[in-house]
């Protein structure tokens, strides 16, 4: 969906297990592209993600606040779901789409690890507005991850069911990620990731950007991580940044 936030959620699944945690995070995801179109569309993205970590399970919700400033049919995630004839250029804000995961860790050891995932993306953004599709989605993906050292690698390959909104023309869609991550100190991290799907719409090509990101603790149970994100095709806007803030309950 969000790719910053997703690489932010992504790396933080690399930490260190716990057999019970809970954490909040939240911030803002900033994004501008033309998305094949003759104009810009801006999107902002501010999301309350709730996480619970027991042993090898665990569950999150993200509740999220979305803008987007468009001349119509730019659908944050998605990019162009009809073709428009308007010139008209509005903003429309409001509650974006919740989010419910379900993930599990299927296998581990000292160097790799893999994850098991289910999400259900909620249909409660307006689509009258633009804000969303108005349907749910759903998808099932697997996350590995391989330490070597300070250095973990780290992949997810997913696919998604779309729901499609009458009047539009979606298709379901495989997606993947291929990133790394470089342990800089006890309380930093850096890495970059690439990230690639089909198109789900028939009006715009599939997404395909890489997101650069860096992680810092600010306290013993907080951190702030921030990331760029760059554009290689319509389906991804032309760039992104991205900062979230992580503290323990």
């Amino acid at each position: 969906m969000y790719k910053l936030l997703f690489a932010a959620v992504l790396l933080a699944s690399t930490s260190i297990r716990a057999e019970s945690l809970t954490t909040l995070t939240s911030g803002f995801d900033y994004s501008t592209g033309k998305y094949g179109t003759n104009s810009e569309t801006t999107i902002l993205y501010v999301p309350v993600t709730l996480k619970v970590l027991y042993d090898y399970a665990y569950f999150k919700l993200t509740i999220p606040y979305i803008s987007v400033t468009s001349v119509g049919g730019v659908v944050a995630g998605i990019g162009p779901v009809k073709k428009t004839v308007t010139t008209k250029i509005t903003t429309n804000s409001g509650l974006g789409d919740i989010v419910a995961t379900a993930g599990y860790t299927v296998f581990e050891n000292d160097t790799f690890a893999l994850d098991t995932v289910a999400n259900i993306k909620f249909g409660t953004a307006d689509a009258g507005q633009s804000l969303g599709t108005g349907e749910n989605d759903y998808s099932a993906q697997l996350d590995g991850f391989y330490t070597a050292g300070k250095q973990t690698w780290f992949a997810t390959a997913g696919y998604k069911v779309i729901g499609v909104p009458a009047g539009t023309s979606l298709h379901n869609i495989f997606y993947g990620t291929l990133g790394a991550s470089q342990k800089l100190n006890d309380e930093a991290s850096a890495g970059a990731m690439l990230n690639a799907a089909q198109s789900s719409s028939d009006v715009t090509a599939g997404p395909l950007d890489v997101t650069v990101y860096y992680s810092k603790k600010t306290s013993k149970t907080g951190k702030v991580q921030f990331a760029v994100l760059k554009g290689f095709s319509d389906g991804s806007p032309d760039v992104g940044i991205n900062v979230m803030f992580t503290g323990t309950m």
